[in-house]
C-alpha cells in the first residue's frame, strides 16, 4: 500500500535521515520557494548551522562514483517509507509530477552490454542497444530499481521504445504519456498539456494523493535547484584549461533526481573545481563539442576512446548531458502545469518535426565552449538521430566551420580501435588546419 504524505513532509524525513534537519521546502509565502532548501546546499563554510554536518563521503567524486549504490539505498529506503519508485526512460517526462505525487523518479535507461542477449530472444537484433539493454534487466529481472518498480511511464519517443513498452506491459505497471512530435504546432502543445494533466490524474489515483499546485511548485524548485548546480558544473568546461575533463563531468549526475545529499555534493564538486588547478596537458587537447544520443551509466566507451585520443569532450549536447538541463521551470506563472509542458516540450530531441532547435543550440554551445570539431555519436537503428546526423553535418561544416566526425556502434567493445583510429585521424586533421582550411568530411 503507498502512504501518501506530502513533498515537504518527505523531504524533511529524508533530510533528517541524510542530516538536513530543519531544511525542508519553503512556504509560498516566502520570495524565493528554493531559498530554505538553499542553506542545505550551500558551499560548507556558508550552510546554515541547522542543517547539520557534511554527509559522510567528503569527496564528491568518489560519491557519485558510488552512485548506483547510493540511489538503491536511497530508493529503498523511500519504498519502505510508502513512497512509490516511479521508472522512466526519457527526459521528456516531468519529474517533478513524479516527485509531487510523493513518488522517487528513476532512470531506467540500460547501459550494459551483458544484457542484451536475454533481450535478443524477444526483440530483433537490429535495434538501439539502448531499448534491448533495457528490455535485457527486464527479461532477467536483474535491475532492482525496475523489480521495485511501482510504475513505469512510457513515452512515445521512437518507435522501438514504444514497441519493447508493449513488451514490457504484460507483467508490469505501466502508463502511456504520448508525446506529439510536432515542434512548433500550437495544437500540438495543447495536446501535450492534455497529456500531462492526464498524467497528473494518473498518479493521483494510482497512488492516493492529491497533486497541488503547491507541490507542484516544490518540486519545481528542488529540480530548478538540481539543474542549476549541473549547469554550473558544465559551465566550468568554458575554461581555456577547465579543471576536469568531460568524463569526470559525466560522472556528476545520477539516475534518480532530488536526492538532498547528491545536491550537497553538487555544490561540494563546484566549490573544489573552482579551487583546483588544471592538469598541464588540458590545454594541448583538442576541444570536442559531442551531441547525439544519450551517455547512460555503463555507456561511457566512445567518451572514453575520445579522451584517451587526446581529446577534451567540452561539452555535450546530449540527454545525459546539458540538453534537459539548459532551461528551468517557470516557478512563479499562475498555472505550474503550463510551465512544465512548455519547459518539457522545447527539449530538441531528434524525434522531434522539424527539429530545428537543436540548431539552434548547438549555435550557442559552439559560441560558448568553442570546440575545434564536432563528434556526433549514433546508436546503431536509432533512426532519428542517424537521418538527422545530415544535418548536424552541414551545420558543423558549412556554418560552425569545424570538422565533424559521425560515429555510428552499439555498445560492444569490438569496434572500439576502429573508432580510436578515426578519432585519431581527425584529431591530427584539427591540429594541423590551416585557420582557413575547409573542414574535412570524415
Amino acid at each position: 500500500m503507498i502512504v501518501a504524505i506530502s513533498l515537504r513532509e518527505m523531504w524533511l524525513r529524508l533530510a533528517e535521515r541524510d542530516g538536513y534537519f530543519n531544511c525542508g521546502f519553503a512556504t509560498a509565502a516566502e520570495k524565493t520557494i528554493g531559498d530554505k532548501m538553499a542553506k542545505c546546499c550551500a558551499n560548507e563554510n556558508d550552510r546554515d548551522p541547522s542543517c547539520g554536518s557534511a554527509h559522510a563521503t567528503e569527496d564528491p567524486r568518489g560519491w557519485f562514483g558510488n552512485m548506483i549504490q547510493n540511489c538503491h539505498q536511497y530508493a529503498s529506503a523511500a519504498k519502505a517509507a510508502g513512497r512509490p519508485i516511479v521508472c522512466i526512460m526519457c527526459e521528456y517526462t516531468p519529474r517533478e509530477l513524479i516527485l509531487a505525487a510523493g513518488g522517487v523518479p528513476v532512470c531506467l535507461c540500460g547501459g550494459s552490454a551483458k544484457t542484451i542477449p536475454a533481450a535478443e530472444e524477444h526483440l530483433p537484433a537490429n535495434l538501439c542497444p539502448l531499448i534491448k539493454s533495457t528490455f535485457g534487466y527486464h527479461v532477467l529481472k536483474n535491475n532492482p530499481f525496475l523489480e521495485m518498480a511501482d510504475l513505469i511511464v512510457a513515452e512515445t519517443t521512437c518507435d522501438g521504445k514504444k514497441k519493447m513498452f508493449e513488451l514490457m506491459a504484460e507483467s508490469r505497471p505501466m502508463h502511456v504519456l504520448e508525446l506529439p512530435q510536432k515542434a512548433d504546432d500550437d495544437d500540438a502543445r495543447q495536446r501535450w498539456m492534455a497529456e500531462l494533466k492526464k498524467f497528473r490524474v494518473f498518479l493521483e489515483n494510482r497512488f492516493d494523493v492529491e497533486i497541488t499546485d503547491e507541490r507542484i511548485r516544490e518540486a519545481i524548485a528542488l529540480m530548478n535547484r538540481e539543474r542549476a548546480l549541473r549547469r554550473e558544473l558544465a559551465a566550468l568546461m568554458k575554461s581555456d584549461r577547465p579543471p576536469l575533463c568531460g568524463r569526470q563531468l559525466l560522472e556528476f549526475k545520477s539516475v534518480i533526481s532530488g536526492i538532498p545529499a547528491d545536491l550537497r555534493q553538487y555544490e561540494r564538486a563546484l566549490q573544489q573545481l573552482r579551487q583546483k588547478q588544471p592538469d598541464t596537458d588540458v590545454s594541448s587537447r583538442v576541444r570536442v563539442l559531442m551531441t547525439g544520443v544519450p551517455l547512460v551509466h555503463g555507456a561511457e566507451r566512445v567518451l572514453e576512446i575520445i579522451e584517451d585520443s587526446g581529446g577534451l569532450v567540452v561539452c555535450m549536447e546530449n540527454c545525459t548531458g546539458l540538453k534537459p538541463l539548459l532551461e528551468d521551470v517557470d516557478l512563479y506563472v499562475s498555472d505550474p502545469l503550463r510551465a512544465l509542458a512548455d519547459k518539457y516540450y522545447r527539449l530538441p530531441c531528434s524525434v522531434m518535426t522539424r527539429n530545428d532547435r537543436r540548431l539552434d543550440v548547438l549555435r550557442g554551445m559552439a559560441e560558448d565552449y568553442r570546440p575545434q570539431c564536432v563528434i556526433d555519436l549514433i546508436w546503431q537503428a536509432c533512426l532519428t538521430y542517424d537521418v538527422e546526423s545530415h544535418r548536424i553535418r552541414q551545420l558543423a561544416q558549412q556554418e560552425l566551420g569545424l570538422p565533424y566526425l559521425r560515429i555510428e556502434t552499439d555498445y560492444s567493445p569490438s569496434d572500439s580501435a576502429r573508432i580510436a583510429t578515426r578519432v585519431e585521424a581527425l584529431f591530427e586533421t584539427v591540429l594541423a588546419a590551416a585557420p582557413a582550411a575547409a573542414p574535412p568530411s570524415l
